[in-house]
């Protein structure tokens, strides 16, 4: 019984592992059961056991007929994600005016030039998913921006803790796009001053736009 505990164990690590790394991106099918005894040197019962615990994890979904699919790369977004489900959108712009003003600040003084040309490069996405009119797009292309932002920054604690608040924040964005509170901002100037360096700047750019929102919610 502890053997095969200890079995379960190390197959959900490993399970758990590949969808973290985003080997298995959140969105995508991962291999079928007979795929997955091989990969893990494990048998059938072991692997569906494993299957299952990240299945109540929340980290996976089975669809029937389909196969099972990557929900989230992380049980600690998963845990938030539910204890924030009703929680007010000013609530969760004040959290997000707190994060992207450091993580801005931080972006100015720390960019790379590969950090720069990837804003500038997520910027123009955002416009060109705007003057499209796709919501899904629109939403999509201004999250990857801000998650641009938090990586040029540079902390991992502070990556970690956005990346844990993604659906809440993607909700946020939606939201806003569709009560057109947020769309003129095009963030022009907040990646203008990342990209010149100017720390103070980019926190009072994103202070501006999140302050609005504070102030329409």
């Amino acid at each position: 019984m502890v053997r095969r505990t200890g079995l379960i164990d190390t197959a959900v690590e490993a399970l758990r592992s590949r969808i973290s790394s985003g080997q298995w991106p959140v969105g995508s099918r991962i291999p079928p059961e007979p795929a997955l005894v091989e990969l893990l040197g494990v048998g059938r019962n072991t692997v569906r056991e494993a299957v299952q615990s990240l299945v109540h994890a929340g980290l996976l979904e089975r669809r029937q007929g389909s196969g099972t699919y990557v929900l989230s790369s992380s049980e600690l977004a998963v845990t938030m994600g539910r204890q924030i489900a009703d929680a007010r959108q000013r609530d969760v712009v004040s959290v997000r005016r707190a994060l992207e003003m450091e993580a801005a600040r931080l972006a100015a003084r720390l960019r790379t030039a590969t950090d720069a040309s990837d804003l500038l490069a997520k910027r123009d996405a955002r416009a060109l998913a705007y003057e499209g009119g796709d919501l899904d797009a629109m939403v999509a292309t201004d999250l990857e921006l801000h998650r641009s932002i938090v990586r040029a920054a540079g902390n991992p604690v502070l990556r970690s803790l956005y990346d844990n608040l993604l659906e809440a924040i993607g909700d946020n964005i939606r939201f806003n796009f569709v009560t057109d509170v947020h769309a003129h901002d095009a963030h022009d100037s907040l990646v203008e001053a990342i990209v010149a360096g100017d720390p103070e700047r980019a926190a009072a750019e994103t202070s501006a736009y999140l302050s609005g929102l504070l102030e329409d919610a």
